[in-house]
């Protein structure tokens, strides 16, 4: 997501190269490949910085499952120049947030300080991402947290549920697998394969730097060159930036339609749903229209159905998810054991009922309100502004102007929306269940069927 209006043209200098499409925001291509996309936010004191590597889960080997999310922990533990609680007290010292996040697709290393401490935010991230020691010791101590990790994501059926989901859509394909690994590959995984990953992947070709706040973009280019154009994981100075992830064929469908995973809970977790659209697919705008009158909202669809008109949940929503190649529209709920029936049948009568019949006008037109009021309102800081920048550089090449997104959303038709639905809602169901259920056969009727 990008700001709610377009930022005014500042006084930046741009140098050769740079993508100037977007007013406000520049970008740079350094020598090996590397990237930086900057935009100015008139009237804060704070950048927000993020170094992004084209490499998540879905490029792990069976063997390497969870390695991305693992060096995520490690990176962090130390470099030749700094102990972890030397970096620790560096941001402390100056009240900067340091973190990173590991997505499938993706990985980001971030930062957030006061303009005047950019500096120091590019010279630790770089030092983070290019020079860690990861000494044996810290990959044992890390072994530990990463497992702690997994145990406490075994403790949330949501998050659970969603992994289960992705488990039974997308099969054995790396996007099936969970990002944080698993406890038997984490427990198994050593420092030769997780160095070997980081070298292997983590090159200048795949990197973007994005960077929102107060700053100018030649002093940030500057200052990135300084930090990472020697680096270690630079692929030659005449290497040339990895373009956007065109990803493999995914077969869906050949898994199972149901997966059960059976724990003492006190409420019923269902997720339903279908595969959905790849990233680039020219439909995908009008797919999130169609997500959010469906369940984005207290007055989408299944909201009003499952929880407003018949009290059978407090939660209930939809998601869509895109890759490079694949993508799925998913249902959520959790409800009490006993009310799991109708829940899954009334869930089921809404989506045959809109992939039969579509989304009223109206239903389309408060969606895409609800969407443009979104992408606005969600751009008032500089991270989510960062976040845009790497995103998109990574995932389309270039920026989107906020007014392009908004004239999308509000291109879309009734009929666009009623396509899409009966395109992807007529598809066989794939459903995933965390609760007090010792076999699929204990499950109701409405679920059972789909085993």
């Amino acid at each position: 997501m990008r700001a709610g209006v377009e930022p005014a043209r500042t006084d930046v200098l741009v140098a050769p190269g740079a993508d100037t499409s977007v007013p406000g925001v520049s970008r740079t291509d350094l020598p090996g490949g590397l990237r930086v996309v900057t935009e100015p936010v008139p009237g804060v004191r704070s950048v927000s910085l993020g170094i992004w590597i084209g490499i998540g889960s879905r490029d792990e080997s069976p063997e390497q499952a969870g390695a991305a999310h693992y060096l995520e922990h490690l990176l962090f533990k130390g470099t030749r120049r700094r102990t972890a609680a030397a970096i620790a007290e560096e941001f402390d010292a100056v009240g900067g947030e340091l973190n990173a996040f590991t997505a499938k697709e993706h990985t980001c290393y971030y930062a957030q300080v006061l303009d005047t401490d950019l500096p120091l935010a590019v010279d630790v991230l770089a030092d983070v991402v290019t020079d860690a020691v990861l000494a044996p010791a810290d990959v044992e101590v890390e072994r530990g947290v990463v497992l702690e990790e997994i145990a406490m994501r075994d403790d949330d059926p949501e998050d659970l549920l969603g992994e289960l989901f992705d488990e039974a859509l997308f099969g054995d394909h790396p996007l099936g697998r969970p990002v944080i690994g698993s406890e038997e590959s984490i427990r198994r995984m050593s420092r030769t394969t997780l160095h070997d990953f980081w070298r292997g992947r983590y090159t200048t070709p795949r990197m973007v730097v994005a960077a929102a706040g107060n700053l100018v973009h030649a002093d940030l280019v500057d200052l990135v060159g300084a930090a990472l154009g020697g680096a270690a994981l630079q692929a030659g100075t005449d290497a040339e930036a990895v373009g956007p992830r065109a990803g493999e064929i995914v077969a869906l469908g050949g898994g199972p339609r149901l997966v059960l995973r059976s724990e003492d809970t006190e409420q019923a977790h269902l997720m339903l749903g279908v595969p959905g659209l790849a990233r680039h697919d020219p439909r995908r705008t009008a797919l999130t229209v169609l997500n959010t009158a469906l369940g984005g909202g207290p007055s989408s669809r299944l909201f009003q159905q499952v929880r407003e008109q018949r009290g059978l949940a407090y939660s209930v929503y939809s998601a869509v998810t895109s890759y490079a190649d694949a993508g799925s529209l998913s249902v959520y709920t959790g409800c009490a054991p006993e009310r799991l029936d109708e829940v899954a049948a009334v869930v089921r009568a809404v989506l045959a009922e809109v992939a039969s019949e579509g989304l009223t006008p109206a239903e389309v037109a408060r969606a895409q309100g609800n969407l443009r009021g979104g992408l606005v309102l969600g751009l008032e800081d500089t991270p989510s502004r960062m976040n845009r920048l790497g995103r998109s550089e990574l995932d389309h090449g270039r920026q989107r102007a906020v007014a392009e997104s908004l004239d999308r959303i509000a291109a879309v038709t009734p009929e666009q929306v009623a396509k899409v639905a009966g395109d992807l809602l007529a598809a066989p169901l794939t459903a995933a269940v965390v609760g007090p259920y010792d076999a699929a056969a204990d499950l109701p009727p409405s679920l059972r069927a789909l085993a």
